[in-house]
């Protein structure tokens, strides 16, 4: 028998994504995205994005099932992002899913957006066939992650105690007077700078936080050191080499992320790391983990660029992995949940 076909809705944030899966086929992958909208405010304008929702979803519905080929008929069930997130934004797409699953007498549910970063993956590269140790790194959340069972028993190690990693390169890139959203921007700048110009602090990393944060991140002290760095240069009537900067910030941003989830996966005896969320797509994130897996003799996956964003395919791919487990369907008053923990896969 086929594996059932599940449709994902993501509206976390800025994006609306629609993504159909059936097992760990990717059938249909549709983004919407309001950005543009919100780059001259410089951040994410909750009730810009909520609006936006409210637009692009019936339009990202129906391309999704356009591109698959399907209708809702063939649809078995319905996974939506319950949280964490924007509320407003997560009620556009809730409402939208509750409608659909009524409507459809299709069973609802509402998952987790973090676990749902991890669990594409197995959209590229197939199912965690053992144990795997998580790095999520976005926007929001800089967190390592102990995957048992992607659907059902998912364990914090550790998580940023202030700055999330995609925040940190939000804030900076506004101090080096570039766009918004920083990520893609100080990735594209840095590849021509020195990595190795500025000696920014690694945080979190010294011998007395090993007991206490040896999981954990900290980017809030990275920033204000590049922040002093760029007054100094001022102040000494120098001329900011931006593409330094950039570079030695990213370059302390990835070097700590990567070198505590694989001492992560050496300390817990896991054998392969996944790296997923938006901040999986900056270059040097990736050189760092293909670098150190390969030293420490662990399979490294990466989703490609388009997955690692916020979309619809990975909500699916969660829900798929939820509905194979045969466990029971969200109930009809589902909430939005803007500080869903990650173990707390299914609500």
């Amino acid at each position: 028998m086929s594996e059932p076909v599940v449709l994902g809705i993501e509206s976390s944030c800025d994006e609306t994504g629609v993504g159909i899966v059936r097992g760990t086929e990717l059938l249909a992958h549709v983004v919407a995205s309001s950005m543009e909208e919100h780059v001259r405010f410089g951040g994410i304008v909750p009730e810009v994005a909520s609006r936006a929702h409210l637009e692009a979803f019936v339009p990202t519905l129906t391309g999704a099932l356009d591109e698959a080929g399907l209708t809702m008929s063939d649809v078995d069930a319905i996974a939506v992002t319950s949280g964490p997130g924007l509320t407003g934004a997560l009620l556009v797409g809730l409402a939208g899913a509750k409608a659909l699953a009524l409507a459809r007498d299709t069973p609802l549910y509402g998952v987790n957006h973090l676990a749902a970063h991890v669990a594409v993956d197995q959209l590229e590269h197939g199912r965690f066939d053992r144990r795997v140790v998580a790095l999520l790194a976005s926007g929001g959340h800089s967190e390592i992650l102990l995957v048992d069972d992607i659907a059902t028993d998912v364990t914090l190690l550790g998580q940023t105690i202030d700055d999330a990693a995609g925040e940190a390169f939000d804030k900076v890139a506004r101090l080096l007077g570039l766009p918004y959203p920083g990520g893609p921007h100080i990735d594209r700048v840095a590849a021509g700078g020195d990595p190795r110009a500025v000696p920014f602090p690694r945080g979190l990393t010294a011998a007395r936080d090993q007991e206490r944060h040896r999981w954990n991140f900290s980017f809030s002290g990275l920033k204000s050191a590049v922040s002093r760095h760029v007054q100094r240069e001022q102040l000494a009537g120098r001329e900011l080499v931006v593409a330094d900067v950039a570079a030695s910030f990213q370059d302390a941003v990835c070097d700590v992320l990567t070198a505590k989830a694989v001492e992560a996966c050496r300390v817990h005896d896991v054998g392969t790391l996944v790296v997923g969320g938006g901040v999986a797509a900056n270059s040097r994130l990736r050189w760092y983990a293909e670098q150190r897996c390969a030293e420490a003799g662990l399979e490294l996956r990466v989703p490609r660029l388009g997955l690692c964003t916020d979309n619809g395919a990975m909500v699916a791919a969660l829900g798929a992995e939820v509905v194979r487990r045969g466990l029971s369907p969200s109930p009809f008053d589902l909430r939005a949940d803007s500080g869903l923990p990650v173990t707390s896969i299914v609500a």
